[in-house]
């Protein structure tokens, strides 16, 4: 494997990695009772996210094209996409648990109002 793809795939990792760690952030800040807080951890995790998911899409549309390091089998590289799938993955899961979190918090807050 080159040093340029090398390079790529680590960045995909690191990036992916970030996106995880504030994902895990935000899981414990809604059973913390703190959405808000959450909701900002899940925003800086999908900003992370996506460059992540630009840099792969850069260097598979590269490929593509004939440009780039090109893309022979490489172990790295496939972790690194299969780190960022499930990140992604991830992130999906924890937007809708936060959904899910408010949604039953204003059924309960409804509920001791009556």
């Amino acid at each position: 494997m080159n040093e340029e793809l090398t390079e790529i795939s680590m960045k995909i990792i690191l990036r992916a990695g970030n996106a995880r760690a504030l994902i895990k952030q935000a899981l414990d800040l809604v059973a913390a009772n703190r959405p808000a807080d959450a909701e900002a951890k899940l925003e800086e995790a999908r900003k992370e996210q996506t460059v992540a998911h630009e840099t792969q899409t850069d260097i598979i549309q590269d490929a593509a094209e004939g440009k780039g390091p090109g893309i022979e089998y490489s172990l790295l590289f496939s972790h690194a996409q299969d780190t960022l799938m499930t990140v992604t993955s991830e992130l999906m899961i924890a937007k809708q648990l936060l959904l899910i979190y408010r949604s039953l918090d204003k059924r309960i807050s409804d509920l001791e109002r009556n």
